[in-house]
């Protein structure tokens, strides 16, 4: 079945950066959107970030102007570039590919920015 496996994730001070990575198992038909989602203890799980089939992207006002969404089609892979990195960013994040048929989300990657 299909697995989406996140990596990249770690500890980094404030301002820094990372740089997630996504790797899906096979390849998947009928994709509609590609995204990553980050959830901090005791809160709702939120959208971070997500690419359409077309290549449009999107992004949560929190991190409009600091982090990038990115795909490789030819690698199976989905990447979120996060820069100037800031305490309230941490979190786990996921994550997620939609088709018509199903949803899929990666197990997550911790980011800690701590001070």
């Amino acid at each position: 079945q299909v697995q989406l496996v996140e990596s990249g994730g770690g500890l980094v001070q404030p301002g820094g950066s990372l740089r997630l990575s996504c790797v899906v198992s096979r390849n998947i038909v009928s994709i509609s959107t590609s995204g990553w989602y980050r959830q901090a203890p005791g809160k709702q799980r939120e959208l971070v970030a997500d690419i359409s089939r077309f290549g449009r992207t999107s992004y949560a006002d929190a991190v409009k102007g600091r982090f990038t969404i990115s795909r490789d089609t030819a690698k199976n892979m989905v990447y979120l570039q996060m820069n100037s990195l800031k305490p309230e960013d941490t979190a786990v994040y996921y994550c997620r590919v939609r088709t018509v048929e199903f949803d899929y989300w990666g197990q997550g990657t911790q980011v800690t920015v701590s001070s």
